[in-house]
């Protein structure tokens, strides 16, 4: 059977970096070229997000069950058409509109 030689168990000074280590420095680094700062959001701050992200959750959630709801047993495909549209619009508007607030505590 195979053994696993000892230098494998112990982690390696200056063990390659995997692509997402490498893109995350390139991109730490862009941002300090740029002036961007990174910035910790406070306990409040979370705690609002994941209320809004909860919030929208469930009205999305409202969303499809409502739309499924209308949509079982139609056999008029133009009809159908129009409420997956009208399903559509209103999902995206949903996700703006929390994505906007989200952005707006952020800000502060």
């Amino acid at each position: 059977m195979f053994e696993r030689p000892e230098q494998y168990d112990q982690p390696m000074d200056g063990a390659p970096k995997s692509a997402y280590e490498l893109a995350m420095e390139r991109l730490k680094k862009k941002d300090a070229d740029e002036g961007v700062s990174e910035r910790s959001l406070t306990d409040d701050q979370k705690h609002e997000i994941a209320g809004i992200r909860k919030t929208y959750a469930a009205r999305l959630a409202q969303e499809e069950i409502l739309f499924t709801s209308k949509t079982q047993g139609f056999v008029d495909r133009d009809a159908r058409q129009i409420l997956e549209e009208n399903y559509r619009r209103d999902v995206e508007r949903l996700n703006h509109e929390r994505d906007r607030k989200i952005e707006k505590v952020r800000n502060g």
